[in-house]
Parts: C-alpha cells; structure tokens; sequence
C-alpha cells in the first residue's frame, strides 16, 4: 500500500490549533499593554501574524512526525488484512477523514465475516446432508456383502436376492452422485447451455410416458388440461428442460395420492413467454416449509424415516436449471390440497412469427 498510495497532508488541525494560539496568546499581550498603558495595535497585528506562522510550523512539523508515521503504520496494517484489495485513495493526517475510512472498513469486515459464518454453516449442514443420503446406501451394500461373505454365498436364492438388493444400492449411490456433479456445475455457471426451438407439448407427452409405469403403482394418471391440437415452440436446452419436467412431476407422483392426478399446463405469459404449470392433488406442502423448498437437500419429511427416497437435490436442480436460462420458477401449496409448481420459458421465434 505504501508504494501505491499517494501522501497527502492535512493542515486543518495545526490551522484550527494555531487561530487558538494567536487568539490567546494576542489577549494576553493586549490585556499586558493595556495594564502598562502602551496598547499598540500595530505591535498586536504583527504579534498576531508572528504567532500565528510560528504555532502552524512547529505544529504541523510536529503532527507529521509523530502523527502521520502513526496513521500511515495504521493504513499499512489495514493492507495486510485487506490483502486484495488494496485502495487508490491517499494517506491523509485528517482525523475525520481516517476515522471514516477505518469505520468503512470495519463495517465491510463484519459484512465479510457475517457471510464467512454463513458458507461455515452452510458448508456444515452440506457436510452432514451428503454423509447421510450416502451412507444409507453404503452401509446396505456392506451388510449384503458381508452377508454373503459369512457363507450365505452358497444359498443360490439368498445369493441373488442380495446381490439384486446390493445393485439397487449401487445404483442409488450412482444416481446422488451425477445429481451432486449436475448441481455442483449449475450452481458455479460451468453447466453450457445448448438452446434450440423444440415443441414443448411433445416433450411433456415423452416424460409422461417414461414415467407411465411410475404413476401406474399408485394410479396415479399424468395429463394434460385440455387438448393441445397444435405445437408450442419454446427456445431453452430441451435435455435440461426434460430433467426440469421429470423432477417435477416424480416429485408429484412420490407425494401424491392414491388414485390421484398430475395435470399439466401450457399457457401464454406474456408476448414471448409461456409458462409451464404441474399441478396435482396430492397432499400439499405446510406453508412454513416452502421458503426453502428449493434448497440442497432439503425435506419436507424432517424425520429420520423418510417415506419416499430421492437424493433431496431434484428441486435444488430444477431451481438452477430453470435460472440459468434466465427464467422464473414459482410455487403455491396448500395442506390436504395440492401443490402447482410453475416455470417460464421462452418462446420460439417459429412460434412468435405464427402469432404475428
């Protein structure tokens, strides 16, 4: 900072100090001429002015000394702290002037050490999540493994059973992983986007039938409001919008109930945007929960025992996904009623040519 910085004095202190010098020191001498009868304005005028260059010397000498040296160590100190950042304005004497920037940078360290609190929890709770959705699956395997490793290997019925019990672990190991890699490149922007104009209709209608079997285990139908007799062109990366879709709608089917339905919608926002709505009547989501609905791996289901698997990262993902195409993702729940989660998208010049 010391070679950076440009030196600056100020003179107001000695300035200030120096008036009240000469308006003391020519009070005296004027009460002293005035006591022997020789009151002499002109000796008082050139007393004043004799004062006044002699106190503003010796005290601005004097604070450059002992005082500037002490605030410049004081603004080399703040470098250290600061380290990166490292300011263009000059060294200055002027009290008023350093008390402001010292509080500034305190004021902006607390700031910083606030948010440093904030990354440690946040880092924690992190920690603790992803030890617990993967140690389920791992200690599954070990006892399957250790299981057969205990001799169960020669029962071939027992064998299989465990080695298919073994793989569905696996696999759930294999899926919280890549959904850990996704959300990781989402969330520090290194996820490219490749855009294109696709018929959105067809693409919901595709996720309906992957996830056809799924809703079939709890009856639960996948439809849309109404019919769509022609396609809707949107402009957004149709692999990440299929992700967004299936999220959303394996969210309903885990949370819905029996012999429920997931409807979903396709209307026009504004001139060239739609929004998607997924809307079903499953059994809602308490109003104190969905602040952070959208958070890394968390649950509704706080208990140990949850009821439905998942890695708690599908919404976490749909929230990013939907964000880095420059977009809005919206919830509305009610306890017992259902829940419409909703996201807008751009619409395709194809589209917005056929409009006009």
């Amino acid at each position: 900072m010391a070679a950076t910085l440009r030196s600056k004095r100020s003179y107001r202190f000695a300035f200030r100090s120096s008036i009240y010098i000469v308006v003391i020191g020519i009070s005296l001498l004027t009460i002293l001429q005035w006591r022997f009868s020789t009151l002499n304005f002109g000796i008082l005028v050139s007393a004043a002015i004799l004062f006044f260059i002699t106190s503003f010397i010796t005290l601005q000498l004097r604070i450059e000394k002992f005082i500037y040296k002490r605030i410049k160590q004081i603004y080399d100190d703040v470098e250290l702290l600061e380290s990166s950042t490292i300011p263009s304005y000059p060294v200055t004497t002027d009290m008023r002037t350093l008390t402001a920037e010292i509080e500034k940078f305190a004021k902006d360290k607390k700031i910083e050490i606030d948010t440093l609190k904030i990354r440690e929890e946040y880092r924690k709770d992190f920690l603790g999540n992803v030890s617990h959705e993967l140690k389920t699956p791992l200690f599954t395997v070990q006892g399957y493994i250790e299981t057969l490793l205990d001799g169960a290997m020669e029962d071939k019925n027992v064998r299989k059973k465990y080695l298919i019990r073994a793989n569905k672990a696996v696999d759930r190991l294999i899926y919280i992983v890549k959904d850990l890699d996704l959300i990781t490149k989402l969330e520090v922007g290194d996820l490219n986007l490749e855009k294109k104009s696709f018929n959105i209709i067809e693409l919901i209608q595709s996720v309906f039938d992957l996830l056809e079997m799924k809703a079939a285990k709890k009856n639960i139908t996948l439809t849309f409001d109404i019919v769509y007799p022609k396609p809707i062109f949107v402009y957004a990366d149709k692999e990440k919008i299929q992700q967004v879709l299936t999220n959303l709608l394996v969210n309903s089917i885990k949370y819905g109930n029996e012999n429920g339905t997931t409807e979903v919608s396709v209307e026009n926002l504004v001139k060239n945007k739609i929004i998607v709505r997924v809307t079903d009547n499953g059994e809602g989501i308490p109003a104190v929960h969905i602040p952070r609905l959208f958070e890394r791996f968390y649950r509704v289901d706080q208990s140990g025992s949850r009821r439905e698997g998942g890695s708690g990262l599908g919404l976490a993902i749909v929230k990013h996904i939907i964000e880095a195409h420059g977009e809005k993702i919206y919830v509305e729940s009610a306890v017992d009623v259902g829940s419409e989660f909703s996201f807008t998208l751009e619409k395709s010049t194809i589209q917005i040519e056929e409009v006009q």
